[in-house]
């Protein structure tokens, strides 16, 4: 990255602090900036909500899931790019996802590729 420039932060939203861990780590390794939330609800009242380049959340989560998170984002006319990330997604939930525009929707064990092919293309949005 040229000096002086700022980097663009990737959220990372995972009420799993191992795969939060995991995927900070990825992410960190191609030099992009990323910030873990243990909660949907935690990153709303944080400062990222508004100006995060790009959302890695998990479709399921204990309080609100990745799809009313979604949903709050646009309400709030927040248009981040959201990648979502599932072990236990189904169809029904990833059509509705990528309905409302999701960037993809990602079964887990995650191919790491395939998942930094996809920050990238929502970064180029």
């Amino acid at each position: 990255m040229p000096k002086g420039q700022t980097s663009k932060v990737i959220a990372i939203i995972d009420d799993d602090q191992s795969m939060q861990d995991s995927l900070q780590d990825l992410i960190e390794s191609t030099g992009l900036v990323a910030r873990c939330f243990g909660s949907a609800e935690d990153f709303l009242e944080s400062d990222l909500h508004r100006r995060a380049a790009c959302v890695i959340a998990d479709i399921r989560m204990a309080k609100m899931s990745g799809l009313e998170l979604q949903t709050r984002l646009k309400e709030e006319e927040c248009d981040i790019p959201i990648i979502f990330i599932s072990t236990h997604g189904n169809a029904r939930m990833r059509i509705q996802a990528m309905r409302e525009g999701a960037v993809e929707f990602l079964r887990k064990p995650l191919d790491h590729q395939l998942l930094l092919e996809t920050v990238r293309a929502a970064l180029d949005m």
